[in-house]
């Protein structure tokens, strides 16, 4: 395996700034940078083998690409990209499908089946235990409006009550660190 890295990295940012609409508030190049400075975060607490943070990595860059192209299928489209944008740096198809199925498990509901799904798919919802949960959660808010211009307020935070409470970490570090505020953050919601 080549470490490609840098090379790939700049690539994806290139595409991701070329190509994603404008309208994206929340599903933009800043939030893929803070997924991938999460993934790795996790993933050394986790204790994971170079070989495999390089697949996470990847996977990070890519998990949203999708949305170039679609809202609603945005997983299977990164997919499609990175399986077309990762031939050009020599990726093997093994790595691929394994950098799929981590990207995958970013869809919600999140079914994550190994450690570097189960990484991604905390990074990717990491911010529902952080103090810029608000702020994040208004970026959200003003992109879906852009789909559904009818929401309020009010619905939005009926949303997000449902979905916190619903959703659970999936990594041994998350469920020990992230659960706790994410926790206190819903009971905020529920006093407005």
């Amino acid at each position: 395996m080549i470490d490609n890295f840098t090379e790939i990295y700049n690539h994806v940012l290139a595409i991701l700034n070329a190509k994603l609409p404008s309208y994206l508030t929340y599903h933009n190049t800043n939030h893929t940078l803070y997924i991938l400075e999460n993934a790795i975060y996790i993933a050394h607490k986790e204790n994971v083998s170079k070989p495999d943070l390089y697949l996470l990595k990847i996977a990070a860059l890519f998990h949203d690409t999708g949305f170039i192209y679609s809202y609603d299928t945005h997983e299977e489209k990164s997919c499609e990209i990175a399986k077309n944008e990762l031939k050009k740096f020599n990726v093997s198809n093994e790595d691929i499908s394994t950098i799929c199925n981590i990207i995958r498990a970013t869809k919600v509901p999140q079914n994550p089946k190994t450690l570097l799904e189960n990484i991604l798919a905390d990074a990717d919802l990491e911010y529902l235990a952080t103090t810029n949960f608000k702020k994040v959660g208004d970026k959200l808010f003003e992109e879906l409006k852009h789909f559904k211009p009818q929401t309020t307020r009010k619905k939005w935070n009926a949303t997000q009550i449902k979905f916190i409470k619903n959703h659970h970490y999936h990594t041994s570090f998350c469920k020990h660190y992230k659960e706790h505020r994410k926790q206190k953050n819903l009971n905020l919601l529920l006093k407005l």
